[in-house]
């Protein structure tokens, strides 16, 4: 049985439930109806047992595969933030609800990551039980970039890659390819592109006695992802494992280095209260289960877009980015080094009460 939206082709081929993210001329970016779509299908399936496990990947726009998820509906984001949308509050409530699925849903889930799988994308797929990259996965949260930071669980996730990876993945937002992704533990195997096909097919035509077997046949197609196009894991943990922002840039303006300077002008161009905010993020989140870490994200994406009205880095961020396009947000406050403890601080005061979070009843 094949159900279609406009964005989301789910169906179950023998015992697999299978889930194709079809937007494709926007990479797959998530709307609030694409969330509640997952959210509803995951949620049916979870209590399905003729469902043994669940595969999801994304259309891009020659056909099947291609582009995993570029995350969020950043233009939405700005529209329903600049124009007081409560879809807003909503969007961001159901999507961290549904990454909270994903990571306990009980069932294999295995996450396609053809293509570009940045934001939202890591949020749907950093919970799956298997994440299969190919030659061709562009994989970031490059969230600083629009003065936001990286939701769906980044911090939870990010903060869990080896030595300071997950402060220098989520302060530059840079874009990391098969190899890294498996070295940084954001990956479980390499599939080349062009089996993919053949393997989505016989998901529904092997006689799977258990979940187990599922994953275990994608498992075995696995391949050598070749060598890891960073080599500057010391480089990352000198410098990302120090006290504060304003310590990691001047210390790599300070250095002579070819990667420490591009990771310097990097860093230069991201919002300088967004950095701030998100160190202390990842640093809290090592010490914290992933419902935790998600009602902080859900504080700070609050904060993001009300905290300090008519001044959302977020809402001047997605402006420049994707709305005006000319790249050149008016960042406040507009260096890193005149950011203080008072500005970024309040982004970590949940405004809710405990009993009251939106995201109060998340269990680990």
């Amino acid at each position: 049985m094949t159900e279609m939206t406009a964005e989301v082709v789910t169906e179950v081929r023998g015992r697999v439930g299978c889930i194709t993210l079809n937007r494709p001329k926007a990479l797959n970016a998530l709307s609030l109806g694409m969330v509640r779509s997952l959210m509803a299908t995951l949620l049916a399936w979870q209590k399905d047992d003729q469902v043994l496990a669940v595969a999801i990947r994304g259309n891009g726009r020659e056909g099947p595969f291609g582009a995993f998820c570029a995350g969020g509906d950043i233009r939405f984001l700005h529209a329903a933030g600049s124009s007081g949308n409560p879809q807003l509050e909503d969007f961001f409530t159901e999507e961290y609800a549904l990454n909270h699925l994903i990571h306990t849903f009980g069932k294999p889930y295995i996450a396609f990551m053809d293509g570009i799988v940045m934001g939202g994308g890591m949020g749907i797929s950093q919970g799956g039980t298997l994440r299969v990259v190919t030659e061709r996965t562009k994989m970031a949260m490059p969230e600083t970039a629009i003065g936001l930071f990286p939701d769906v669980g980044g911090g939870y996730f990010l903060s869990r890659c080896p030595g300071r990876v997950g402060e220098w993945l989520a302060l530059t937002g840079d874009t990391i390819g098969a190899a890294d992704a498996i070295a940084f533990q954001l990956a479980d195997g390499f599939l080349p592109c062009g089996e993919l096909g053949a393997v989505w097919e016989q998901l529904g035509s092997q006689p799977f006695s258990d979940g187990k077997a599922v994953q275990d046949f994608v498992a075995s197609k696995f391949v050598a992802a070749g060598a890891c196009q960073v080599s500057a894991g010391a480089q990352i943990d000198q410098y990302f494992g120090l006290d504060g922002v304003p310590a990691i840039i001047a210390a790599l303006e300070a250095a002579p280095g070819e990667w420490e300077r591009a990771t310097a002008a990097t860093l230069r161009k991201r919002s300088p209260l967004m950095l701030h905010v998100v160190l202390e993020q990842i640093r809290r989140a090592r010490g914290m289960g992933l419902a935790d870490d998600l009602r902080m994200e859900r504080d700070m994406v609050r904060h993001c877009f009300y905290l300090r009205p008519g001044q959302s880095e977020t809402i001047e961020g997605i402006r420049a980015l994707a709305v005006d396009k000319d790249h050149s947000p008016q960042w406040a406050p507009a260096r890193i080094e005149d950011v203080t403890p008072a500005v970024w601080q309040p982004f970590f005061d949940s405004p809710w009460p405990v009993h009251a979070h939106p995201l109060a009843p998340l269990r680990d």
